[in-house]
C-alpha cells in the first residue's frame, strides 16, 4: 500500500485525538488546476461520491446510514443535531467496534504485545536502509516514541503512526483518548438505552494486514515516510473534504497527490490503490451488508429502524455500503445535501 492509502486510514480508521491546535494547509487548493481537474473527473464517475448522512429504505425496514470521521472536532456537533432523533426511535446503534470490541482490544494489547511488537524477528533497522531507518527513527522520535521501541514494531503499526502528526500526538495525550463522531454516537446511544453493535470482530485490524509479505510491509513504511512531515497538511485536506461531504476526493487526492510526489510510476500507484481499496474497504463493506440488513429486518418488526456509523470511504463506490444496499434492492435518501 502506499502513502495516501495510509494516511487515509490513520485519519478514518484509526484512534483519535482532538485537532483544535493543529493548523495544516489545504493541499488539494496548492495542486495545479489540471491536476485539480483530473481529481474532479475521477471523483465524479464514482456512485455516491458526495454525502455524509443518508436512509436506507425497503419496504418497513430502516436504517440511517452516517459516514464518520474518526478524530474529534466540534463540527461533529452539527451531524450530532441531525442524528438526535434517529437514534432516539432505533431499536440498535451500529459501528465498527462498539464498547466492548475496544476493551477486547486493549485487554488483548496488554496480555500480549506481539501482536504490535516483533519480539524474534529482524529489526526495522535491519529490514531498511540506513537511510531510511534514519528518516524513520527522526520521524517517530517526532511523535514521541524511541526509536528503538519502534524498531521491533509491526511495520503497519508504524505506518499508521507516522500517518499521525507530532501535534496530534501531544493532543491524544492530552485529550486522554479518542472523540471523534463513532465515540460521540456511542456515548449518545448509551445515554438513550440504545444497544450498541459492532459490525465486525475486535481483532479485525490484526487481520487485514495478515496476509502481506515482508516486502509489503516494508513497502508501508518507504510509502509512509516522504509524507510523515507534512501529516498536518494531510490532516487539514482530509478534514476539509470530509465536512463539505465530499467523501470520495480524500480517496483520489491520496492518488494524484501520488502521482507527483511517491515516485512511483502511475500504473504502480493504481494497483497498490486497489490493493489498499481491496483490502480496507471493499471486502468489509460486504461483510457488514448482512448484519445491517439483519438488524434493520429486526427492528421494522418492533416498528423501528437502526441507525449506522462507520468510517466515511466505506460509503461510496462501486462496492460501496450504499451501494451494495441499492443492489439488494433498497431506496436511498441522502439527508445532509
Amino acid at each position: 500500500m502506499i502513502r495516501p492509502a495510509l494516511f487515509a486510514l490513520a485519519l478514518l480508521a484509526a484512534p483519535a485525538p482532538a485537532l483544535a491546535e493543529c493548523i495544516g494547509r489545504n493541499l488539494i487548493d496548492r495542486m495545479p488546476a489540471e491536476t485539480r481537474a483530473r481529481i474532479d473527473e475521477a471523483v465524479a464517475k464514482v456512485p455516491y461520491h458526495r454525502g455524509l448522512l443518508w436512509r436506507a429504505t425497503r419496504g418497513e425496514a430502516r436504517m440511517v446510514l452516517v459516514g464518520t470521521y474518526h478524530f474529534a472536532d466540534p463540527r461533529h456537533e452539527t451531524m450530532m443535531l441531525h442524528l438526535a432523533e434517529p437514534l432516539a426511535g432505533a431499536a440498535a446503534l451500529y459501528v465498527e467496534a462498539g464498547p466492548e470490541e475496544e476493551e477486547k482490544l486493549q485487554d488483548a494489547l496488554q496480555a500480549d504485545p506481539s501482536l504490535m511488537f516483533d519480539p524474534s524477528g529482524p529489526t526495522l533497522p535491519e529490514r531498511l536502509s540506513a537511510n531510511e531507518w534514519a528518516r524513520l527513527s527522526a520521524a517517530i522520535e517526532d511523535r514521541g516514541i524511541p526509536a528503538v521501541l519502534a524498531s521491533r514494531m509491526r511495520p503497519w503499526y508504524v505506518s499508521l503512526l507516522l500517518g499521525i502528526s507530532p501535534c496530534m500526538m501531544e493532543s491524544l495525550a492530552e485529550a486522554g483518548g479518542p472523540g471523534g463522531l463513532d465515540r460521540l454516537l456511542t456515548q449518545m446511544a448509551g445515554t438513550m438505552d440504545v444497544p450498541v453493535h459492532a459490525l465486525e470482530p475486535w481483532d479485525t485490524v490484526f487481520s487485514l494486514f495478515a496476509d502481506l509479505t515482508p516486502a509489503q510491509e516494508e513497502d508501508m513504511i518507504r510509502a509512509a515516510l516522504p509524507a510523515a512531515e507534512h501529516a498536518d497538511d494531510y490532516a487539514a485536506t482530509l478534514t476539509d473534504a470530509y465536512f463539505d461531504a465530499d467523501v470520495w476526493r480524500i480517496w483520489e487526492f491520496g492518488r494524484f497527490d501520488a502521482y507527483e510526489t511517491s515516485g512511483l510510476p502511475p500504473e504502480t500507484v493504481d494497483e497498490q490503490m486497489a490493493l489498499a481499496q481491496s483490502m480496507l474497504m471493499d471486502q468489509r463493506n460486504r461483510n457488514w451488508i448482512a448484519p445491517l440488513v439483519e438488524g434493520a429486518e429486526a427492528a421494522a418488526a418492533q416498528g423501528k429502524g437502526i441507525v449506522a456509523g462507520f468510517g466515511a470511504l466505506h460509503l461510496p463506490g462501486e462496492e460501496g455500503v450504499l451501494q451494495l444496499l441499492a443492489d439488494e434492492g433498497w431506496e436511498l435518501e441522502r439527508l445532509d445535501g
